[in-house]
């Protein structure tokens, strides 16, 4: 007996994709009636049968939630993202993770299964760029979700915003450079035109030009290893610039280990302040001083604020920016013998 046809082979024969299939045998209305009729007769041909107490166990009422995430390799969106679960399991809410690795044809996918395995919510923190609209899937689905930590889509009617005040955290971080009598501070690292690069950004910029100095960027991956790149190349040919404050956390403590490389003593002859307060942040050598976001409640209100949406009807605002503070250690104090 030969293979049972799935809902993929009926995908590749009608030549679409596997949510689509979905929604035909939803008899969704949202389907086009020549898309539909492609549909019905791959089904045909490849005899293929829909199962549709299967198909219920996974429907909306299963209480599954896709949290999907741009990159958690990244400390600070790990611990998003297991708050999030674990107030969603606190709940009776199962959680489907993925990890889209800053790839937007990955993220399509990721989002392409979710539906069609029906979830009942999506929380998402989206990856830029791609030619396509993700979100455009979702909204035909009619599933609610969440864009967190990034904005990617203006429709924040359809799809309710949620972050930190990044340009507050920039803003204090930069102040308290100034305030500590540096002039020459760099802002160091994050994908340029990015628009959450810009967020973290310009309060620096804000900061410098409202005490008459001039803002030096150095755009990059924000990454350990851009972070020691840049400090060595700091060192080397930049030896005028006095502080940075840098776009994340991993950026900030590969500059400390460049600078270590380098001979410099970071906190006393250059001064450095992070952005996130990742946990590492408070056990490193020199301790880094960070702009703190959080992130572990904020995984809990994100998953609080879509917990009351789903079984409520309380609808998140379309856009909400939680408060940041500044924790300062080490790296940017004038003393390696002063912590907070």
């Amino acid at each position: 007996m030969g293979k049972r046809p799935t809902i993929l082979d009926v995908a590749r024969s009608a030549g679409v994709s596997k949510s689509t299939v979905s929604l035909v045998l939803q008899n969704s209305a949202l389907v086009k009636e020549t898309t539909r009729t492609e549909v019905m007769k791959a089904i045909a041909d490849l005899g293929y049968v829909y199962n549709r107490s299967a198909a219920g166990l996974r429907g909306a009422g299963s209480g599954l939630i896709g949290l999907i995430i741009n990159d958690l390799r990244n400390p600070f969106f790990t611990e998003f993202a297991a708050s999030a679960q674990m107030s969603f399991a606190r709940q009776g809410y199962s959680t489907v993770i993925a990890n889209t690795d800053e790839d937007p044809d990955i993220q399509a996918r990721v989002i392409d299964s979710m539906i069609e395995h029906g979830v009942s919510a999506f929380v998402v923190s989206p990856t830029y760029g791609g030619e396509d609209r993700p979100f455009d899937r979702i909204e035909r689905a009619g599933i609610p979700t969440m864009q967190v930590l990034r904005q990617v889509d203006e429709r924040t009617d359809l799809f309710p915003f949620a972050s930190h005040d990044y340009a507050a955290g920039g803003r204090l971080a930069g102040e308290h450079l100034i305030g500590l009598g540096s002039k020459n501070i760099a802002f160091v690292g994050g994908i340029q035109d990015r628009p959450i690069t810009l967020e973290r950004m310009i309060g620096y910029d804000e900061a410098m030009k409202a005490n008459g100095l001039v803002p030096t960027v150095f755009y990059g991956r924000p990454s350990r290893a851009f972070g020691r790149d840049i400090a060595l190349h700091l060192a080397e040919r930049h030896r005028d610039i006095e502080a940075a404050i840098c776009f994340s956390d991993l950026v900030a403590l590969g500059m400390l280990s460049g600078f270590a490389e380098a001979g410099i003593r970071a906190g006393r002859d250059f001064k450095i302040v992070g952005f996130d307060d990742i946990e590492e942040s408070s056990i490193a050598y020199p301790r880094l001083s960070s702009v703190r976001c959080d992130s572990a409640t904020f995984g809990r209100n994100a998953a609080e604020a879509m917990l009351a949406w789903i079984t409520e009807g309380k609808r998140p605002p379309d856009r909400k920016r939680y408060d940041v503070e500044l924790v300062t250690r080490q790296s940017s104090l004038s003393t390696l013998s002063v912590v907070r």
